[in-house]
């Protein structure tokens, strides 16, 4: 399968400060993971007790919070945003965590063609591009045919959750979620695990209502 031409992320600059430079000479290949051959989180994870696939890591702030705390688990951040990753790597040298693997693919291709079928236990998407303009919500990631590739990744009892501070988005989340039989849940109040992050307190002076969601798979 190619990748979408639909792209559900814009790709921005990819210029770095010098110090996420020289992490990504120096770091990336022992971070990092490509995509190949059928993703083996077994072999990437060995001694974690659940893996956890982290769909748009952005800048990395609270994957790398939500990872220190979690140290049992295993946590694959995917991202297209060069300068993210960076960012991130700088972080888990700075908490040398040893519990995060990076990838910078789109999630979509990714999802479709290297990871296995009922291997994931939890799904983290923390707010998504919400492409506001009525044009663009073709490009939200959110589609009911990825809410059906999310179905088929997750293992039975799996989670996803979900934040976004885009009411609008938010309502389609929630009717594209009802329409699929293979998931249990909806709203939920902010989870204590999930981080306030930059982006997210940004947000909030603007304004902005912050939805958490949380779907089980049956």
């Amino acid at each position: 399968m190619q990748r979408p031409s639909n792209r559900s992320y814009s790709l921005r600059g990819d210029r770095m400060t010098r110090a996420q430079s020289l992490a990504m000479d120096q770091h990336w290949d022992n971070y990092s993971i490509s995509a190949e051959s059928a993703v083996d989180f077994e072999q990437i994870f060995i001694d974690k007790e659940k893996v956890i696939v982290e769909i748009g890591s952005g800048m990395g702030e609270a994957t790398a919070q939500i990872a220190h705390s979690t140290p049992q688990f295993g946590y694959l951040a995917v991202e297209m945003h060069k300068p993210g990753l960076a960012a991130l790597l700088l972080l888990i040298i700075e908490k040398q965590l040893s519990n995060i693997k990076l990838i910078r693919e789109d999630a979509i291709y990714l999802l479709d063609n290297f990871i296995l079928d009922n291997s994931i236990d939890g799904i983290h998407l923390l707010f998504p591009d919400p492409w506001p303009k009525r044009k663009q919500h073709k490009r939200r990631l959110l589609q009911p045919s990825f809410i059906q590739i999310l179905a088929s990744k997750l293992k039975s009892g799996g989670r996803i959750n979900i934040a976004t501070d885009w009411y609008p988005y938010a309502q389609e989340i929630e009717k594209n979620f009802a329409a699929n039989t293979d998931f249990t849940g909806g709203v939920i109040p902010r989870p204590q695990w999930r981080p306030l992050t930059k982006f997210e307190s940004k947000g909030i002076i603007k304004e902005h209502v912050v939805t958490d969601f949380q779907y089980t798979r049956k």
